[in-house]
């Protein structure tokens, strides 16, 4: 590890050596001693972690030196050390960034150790951070993360690369399951903002009159059971990316709230008067089309074109070929280590199996189908029998089959109910039937639910 560099810029000798004795108490801490100013400026190329700094110098004062740092390197942490204890200019110094102000007496020197220490500390965790960040970014590449070679899925690749390369707003959509949050991420992790929060809320998964305070926050007594004042998810996001997820469940009392927020760029809390400046890259995802709700009166016209930027549509997993059985083996092979089993190889058999069925869940469904199959296999082999498939299989494969058109129907019926949760009138709505035609399946018994 690397000693931590610390500048001492102070014009009185004795005092400056009072001050490097008592630091290098601490043998990690590399001290370095400057009279001026100047000479503390001419040696940042040296890269000190915190700087000490007089506040009356022969040559300038503390605040234009600091300024000077700043100008250099704005990271470096600086302390200001002064003979005379004034108010207003500890408030001045403090107000304009620096780490803390102390006054020369008997205890300057354990002040400035423990001052040192919580400095560090602060350095370390922010390191820490960076780091994992930085982690992070390498867990969303995008070869990493999206596992194909199908057409189909290189499109999408190149658009999450145009997507991660500038700050446009980008709307990703696709079926449930398709990784919808995953994309979102790898984006946010190649763009400029990486470094910076990535804050994701599900719109449908909060109800409607909490989903406001949620976004833009809230102050003390805004309302019964605000006993603090909450910080939303606008503002914990700031410099970095927002992700809303399922945008099209959002309440249209909501969406004229977000609009202005998005075009003012800056809120106020629920609650509150202080109004909140933000700098955010907005990506939303939705199962939805929202240009038919915009047609249908769900959702405003204007709100669809502000947050629209880049879309970018996510293929379902049947349409993506071979890269079925590329993301089989992948998740197969990840459940076993995780887990500490043997490495399980997929059998000709199972192969074709899993190449023929629909995937309602897509990208969800088949890690979790690849996962059972794993704990309840036998052997080194997975077998057809062994994965639970419980929709109907691909329409071309379908198709092959000498069924009555109703034995069809039936069956396109029973998908459909299983994709949307066995609700009839999506159902209806989706096959453009009456939800009649449907009821009376179900009481006749040829459609279970």
């Amino acid at each position: 590890m690397e000693n931590y560099k610390i500048f001492i810029v102070e014009d009185d000798p004795w005092y400056g050596e009072i001050l490097e004795y008592h630091l290098s108490l601490n043998p990690d801490y590399n001290i370095t001693r400057f009279t001026s100013g100047k000479d503390c400026l001419a040696n940042l190329h040296n890269k000190p972690n915190l700087i000490t700094i007089d506040y009356s110098l022969p040559d300038t004062n503390g605040e234009e030196l600091y300024k000077k740092i700043k100008e250099i390197n704005h990271d470096i942490p600086v302390i200001v050390i002064s003979g005379q204890d004034d108010v207003s200019t500890a408030v001045s110094l403090l107000k304009q960034g620096v780490s803390d102000y102390l006054v020369k007496d008997d205890n300057t020197k354990d002040l400035l150790w423990n001052a040192v220490i919580k400095i560090r500390e602060k350095q370390n965790l922010k390191q820490e951070i960076e780091q994992l960040r930085e982690e992070l970014g390498k867990k969303y590449q995008f070869d990493k993360l999206i596992k194909g070679n199908s057409n189909a899925i290189r499109k999408t690749f190149s658009l999450i690369e145009k997507a991660a390369r500038t700050n446009i707003n980008v709307s990703i959509t696709g079926e449930t399951g398709t990784g919808k949050e995953l994309v979102a991420k790898a984006i946010h992790y190649h763009s400029d903002r990486a470094k910076k929060p990535f804050i994701a809320v599900n719109v449908s998964a909060i109800p409607k009159e909490l989903i406001e305070s949620e976004l833009f926050g809230h102050e003390k007594g805004a309302f019964t059971g605000a006993i603090t004042r909450k910080i939303g998810k606008f503002e914990e996001a700031n410099k970095g990316t927002l992700f809303l997820d399922e945008m099209g469940e959002m309440d249209p009392s909501l969406q004229s709230k977000l609009l202005r927020v998005l075009q003012e760029r800056e809120l106020t809390r629920v609650g509150g008067n202080e109004t909140v400046k933000f700098d955010i890259r907005l990506i939303v995802a939705t199962h939805k089309n929202l240009l038919d709700e915009v047609k249908k009166g769900n959702f405003r016209e204007d709100l669809y074109y502000r947050i629209m930027g880049l879309p970018i549509e996510l293929p379902p997993l049947r349409d993506r070929d071979n890269d079925i059985i590329l993301l089989a083996k992948f998740f197969l092979e990840e459940f076993c280590k995780e887990n500490k089993m043997p490495a399980i190889q997929l059998s000709t058999a199972a192969k074709e199996k899993l190449l023929k069925y629909s995937y309602p869940g897509n990208i969800r469904e088949l890690k979790a189908v690849v996962e059972l199959a794993a704990v309840m296999c036998n052997g080194s082999e997975l077998s057809a029998d062994e994965l639970q498939l419980t929709s109907i299989i691909k329409s071309d494969a379908l198709l092959n089959e000498e069924k009555t058109l109703k034995s069809y129907t039936i069956d396109i019926i029973k998908h459909y109910l299983e994709k949307y949760n066995s609700n009839v009138l999506k159902v209806a709505e989706k096959l453009d039937i009456g939800k009649s035609t449907i009821y009376k399946m179900i009481q006749l018994k040829e459609i279970e639910i």
